[in-house]
């Protein structure tokens, strides 16, 4: 199983974008709503889901779209099932971790 990445430095943290490869390329919208999975934001390359699970659990901030990637994250214990949010039927989640 993969998973589409880009991980970037922030204010000195690791952030990690990290979505369902079929996701990238897609604009959501849902009321006043709307999320672009961009190539340039989620998109930078593809990793296994090992690598996936480490990058998970040692980011500081994680945009996380697609319910694989959703999965991966609360079945490793990173993130709460109580803070997912969808938009057009897509589920995404936000973690920072302090």
């Amino acid at each position: 199983m993969q998973f589409s990445i880009r991980v970037s430095d922030y204010q000195k943290n690791q952030m990690l974008n990290i979505c369902d490869p079929n996701l990238v390329g897609k604009k959501l919208n849902q009321k006043n709503l709307q999320l672009n999975i961009s190539k340039s934001y989620y998109g930078e390359k593809l990793v296994e889901k090992e690598e996936a699970e480490n990058l998970l659990k040692n980011s500081s901030i994680i945009n996380m779209v697609g319910k694989k990637t959703i999965s991966l994250s609360i079945s490793i214990g990173v993130g709460s099932e109580k803070g997912i949010k969808e938009i057009d039927g897509i589920p995404f989640l936000i973690i920072f971790k302090i």
